[in-house]
């Protein structure tokens, strides 16, 4: 953990690259310095079909949750997900300059009693920085 999860209109696709993006979001979460790199995942999912407001096609959304584990007080939470937030809605500016656009960002915790996971990316990080 953390699990970015963005959902965005099709709309944007001419608007925005969600690839750069996505790497926005991962390098404002390493930068926040809480988060094992190794277990840092920003996916995206298209959404084709959605419906805003009062229907207009050129309304635009992105929203984002993240998925952490338990363990950290909530001051610290609230700054890493304002640094995460404030770094993605800087990228997203020329969005809202240009159109109708609603940015949403949620953080949920997961409870570890039922949460299971398998990773081996944590190890492979550590053995490359013991060794260069």
């Amino acid at each position: 953990m953390p699990h970015f999860t963005i959902e965005y209109s099709a709309n944007l696709d001419s608007r925005l690259d969600i690839g750069t993006v996505c790497e926005v979001v991962r390098k404002a979460a390493v930068e926040t310095g809480i988060f094992p790199l190794g277990g840092i995942r920003v996916r995206a999912i298209r959404c084709e079909h959605y419906a805003i407001a009062d229907a207009r096609q050129d309304y635009g959304f992105l929203d984002m949750v993240l998925r952490i584990g338990e363990g950290r007080d909530l001051p610290t939470r609230k700054k890493a997900g304002e640094q995460v937030f404030q770094a993605l809605s800087k990228h997203l500016d020329p969005v809202f300059a240009g159109s109708k656009f609603a940015l949403s960002f949620d953080m949920q915790i997961n409870d570890k009693d039922t949460s299971w996971k398998r990773n081996n990316i944590h190890g492979a990080l550590k053995v490359e920085a013991a060794h260069g």
